[in-house]
């Protein structure tokens, strides 16, 4: 692959910070498109078709989050509803509201967060059944 621009580990005036990485002709084998990375970097690899690009992305241990950038709203749908990922952005990328869940899907994380559904972390379901005697009057 190859490094178009970023690793500047002094990027900014305070803390410490990584620049904004980019990768690109990305190999589907290669670590970077395998593992998990948190952090300012983005990987970028060539496709043919929709199908190619929703089984390359759902073939990883991995589905926190995804993102589809296309003018074709319908294709949008499908590759969105396709893709095996907690949470998938539309032509808009890590943009949160915390009434909705946020989570991934396989190793990418348990549970949860944000919405209604973060409650059920911490509640247990628990049905009690039991017969009351009838009062004679």
């Amino acid at each position: 692959c190859e490094l178009s621009s970023g690793i500047n580990a002094e990027y900014g005036d305070k803390g410490f910070y990584m620049e904004p990485t980019v990768f690109a002709d990305v190999k589907d084998d290669m670590d970077i498109s395998t593992q998990e990375i948190f952090g300012p970097v983005m990987q970028i690899s060539s496709f043919k078709t929709a199908e190619e690009v929703i089984e390359r992305a759902n073939n990883t241990n991995y589905g926190l989050a995804a993102g589809v950038f296309t003018k074709n709203v319908d294709k949008m749908y499908q590759v969105s509803s396709a893709l095996k990922a907690g949470h998938v952005w539309g032509n808009t990328y890590n943009v949160l509201v915390t009434q909705s869940p946020f989570g991934g899907y396989k190793e990418s994380g348990f549970g949860r967060d944000l919405g209604e559904y973060a409650l059920s972390s911490y509640t247990e379901v628990k049905c009690v059944t039991m017969a009351v005697p009838q009062k004679n009057s």
